[in-house]
């Protein structure tokens, strides 16, 4: 399987390094921490495998599987951060939950393995149940789940990737043959909410991710989608370097200008793409992990790591452009299971109960 290559912007052999620079963090569990010493959640873990399974590390990226797999709750849960297999916090952050279904679903594509798919299908399922219990009757999902329930506080990035999540676990409900009838409703009632009620959500507005991450998570795109892109651009694009993480400080991050790689590919804005990913590659170091940050007002880079989900997003952001893997389409919906529609105005009714 070859690994993508965008001319001009970075090579095959580039991204192979970048693979086995994330490779390198890997622990003997499986489990892939932000940098070597640092701290594990498992949102960051499974953008790590599904940029190993892209650049044909396949054994790597199936161990990343098999510790979320070994180490989910009872409950269907995963701590919030972990360290070498210690639990630094037992909190439990809806997306982060959410997110392995896209992982699993991304090397279901690349692999066609579906001794792979049926091995993790409990633990999809198991996942998602869990986070749905945090939906309200609009459809947003609150963020996290603690001890005494839901915090009651949505969050608009958040939502929006699990939008997508759950249309990966519904595609990989669907292969492995076990429909799920109420994830249809989940996904339509949060992708309304996402769309149609803004006032769901605690505004972030200063933060980049909450400007492009309900295109990247499905929920917007079109002319919808383009306005929202061209009504920011300026507020967070700084020319030749990728683009702000918050709209007020002098600091572009690699993995926010991936995303927004993401969703402008999903739109079809595929010039736009290339030039961001290119803008980020001052960020690339010799070694082909990728430090986090630059803060350009006095040309440091900051935090002074090499983060492997920094290194992820650049994979994935150069497979979607290049149409290189299997899985290259995931980010743009290609097949993926919508849910049943709510676009009435009954729905906008409803109270804010669950």
């Amino acid at each position: 399987m070859p690994a993508p290559e965008l001319p001009g912007v970075v090579s095959a052999e580039a991204l192979v390094q970048t693979g086995k620079a994330i490779a390198s963090v890997q622990l003997p569990s499986g489990e892939i921490p932000w940098f070597p010493g640092g701290h594990t959640d498992p949102w960051d873990h499974v953008e790590c495998a599904m940029a190993l399974s892209v650049v044909g590390q396949l054994t790597e990226a199936e161990r990343a599987y098999e510790w979320l797999r070994s180490t989910q709750r009872a409950d269907g849960s995963w701590p919030l951060q972990v360290r070498d297999g210690v639990v630094e916090d037992a909190g439990a952050d809806t997306n982060y939950c959410a997110y392995p279904a896209v992982g699993v679903w991304h090397h279901v594509l690349i692999t066609g393995d579906e001794s792979f798919a049926e091995r993790m299908w409990p633990m999809v399922r198991d996942a998602i149940d869990f986070v749905l219990t945090a939906q309200h009757q609009r459809g947003e999902i609150d963020w996290g789940i603690g001890e005494a329930g839901p915090t009651g506080e949505a969050l608009l990035s958040g939502s929006s990737s699990i939008h997508q999540s759950l249309r990966c676990a519904l595609a990989l409900a669907e292969r492995v043959g076990v429909p799920q009838p109420s994830w249809e409703v989940a996904v339509g009632r949060l992708g309304h909410a996402l769309r149609r009620h803004p006032e769901a959500f605690t505004p972030k507005t200063r933060y980049s991710m909450d400007w492009y991450y309900p295109i990247l998570g499905g929920a917007v795109r079109g002319e919808a989608g383009l306005r929202r892109i061209d009504e920011r651009w300026d507020d967070f694009v700084v020319d030749g370097l990728g683009i702000r993480c918050v709209d007020d400080h002098p600091w572009v991050t690699g993995a926010e200008t991936c995303e927004l790689v993401l969703a402008l590919d999903a739109l079809g804005e595929h010039d736009r793409a290339v030039q961001q990913l290119s803008a980020m590659q001052h960020l690339r170091d010799p070694d082909g992990s990728y430090w986090t940050g630059f803060v350009f007002a006095d040309g440091k880079r900051w935090p002074e790591e090499q983060s492997s989900w920094t290194a992820a997003a650049v994979v994935l952001a150069t497979d979607a452009l290049t149409r290189t893997s299997l899985g290259n389409g995931i980010f743009r919906g290609e097949d993926l299971p919508n849910g049943l529609p709510v676009e009435n105005a009954a729905c906008c009714t409803y109270e804010r109960t669950r």
